[in-house]
């Protein structure tokens, strides 16, 4: 389960080790815009410790290595895989051909280290109009490719057009990237909300995320975190529905009913794989039926 995923500063120690207390499904340590190039190397050793020596409790560790246009790339995955980060995030996926340079060099990588191959997953992050445009082969280039995760500040950069709170101008991004997701078969995350102060505006941003079907979100703050844990977590009225169609399905079953209703609607096929999926997610939050 990966609701949110905090973004942290690579050359920020005090961050780093508090990384699993604050409280996201997966932190992502940024060895790539958040670190200047003459810190690029004490920021990998930094993060290269945090991720060896710190304990994170379930938390998943994302690493956001820098892009592969850079001489710094390959240095990135040369200290981290060893500890075996859960995901790779790659930067400005423009291409098939991006993924499968990356994967090539952490498949090698891993055959050095004796691991298995697709031990570390690759996310590659989505900043570019022609990433956007190609969204689906990105995402089946390679069985390495876990999600695909939306970055909108470059993205509107390079489209030439201002980024803004409401997101009209990446609308199109979005759910090109979930329909993609989607028919690849993999996760989709969408970008962080930038305004760290605007409460109100995380909760919109987010729950609008979610009803265009993104698996999660990022965040640059922890402030945010919450909130998006929250938006993406089934409510307790979400949880009952999902067991009431469960139940509803096996006494049909039972009956040899091939039709099934419950208060007045059809139970079908992708409503019974929606409650499975509340089920799984409700579960693993330690969330119980209610009364």
């Amino acid at each position: 389960m990966r609701r949110s995923m905090l973004f942290l500063p690579g050359n920020t120690p005090n961050m780093l080790i508090n990384g699993s207390c604050l409280g996201a499904d997966a932190v992502i340590f940024d060895l790539e815009d958040a670190v200047s190039p003459n810190e690029k190397d004490s920021a990998r050793i930094l993060v290269r410790n945090t991720i060896r020596y710190m304990d994170f409790h379930g938390c998943e560790i994302i690493v956001r290595i820098n892009s592969i246009d850079t001489a710094f790339w390959k240095q990135d995955i040369d200290a981290i895989l060893p500890w075996k980060p859960n995901l790779i995030l790659l930067p400005k996926t423009s291409s098939t051909a991006d993924v499968l340079e990356a994967d090539a060099y952490i498949t090698e990588v891993e055959e050095k280290l004796g691991f298995a191959k697709n031990t570390v997953g690759l996310m590659p992050l989505i900043e570019t109009a022609l990433g956007v445009e190609n969204a689906f082969a990105i995402a089946t280039a390679t069985k390495r490719v876990k999600a695909l995760f939306l970055g909108a500040e470059d993205l509107t950069a390079d489209l030439q057009c201002k980024r803004t709170k409401e997101g009209r101008e990446i609308e199109y991004a979005r759910t090109r990237l979930v329909v993609a997701a989607r028919a690849a078969g993999v996760d989709v995350y969408d970008t962080p909300f930038t305004d760290v102060n605007d409460d109100e505006g995380i909760w919109t941003d987010a729950s609008y995320a979610k009803a265009l079907g993104f698996t999660g979100k990022a965040s640059i703050s922890p402030r945010h975190v919450e909130v998006i844990n929250s938006v993406f977590s089934p409510t307790q009225k979400d949880v009952d529905y999902a067991y009431e169609v469960m139940e509803a399905i096996a006494l049909a079953e039972q009956q040899g009913k091939g039709a099934v209703a419950l208060h007045g609607k059809m139970i079908d096929a992708p409503i019974v794989n929606r409650a499975k999926q509340t089920i799984a997610m409700a579960e693993a939050l330690g969330m119980g039926r209610g009364n």
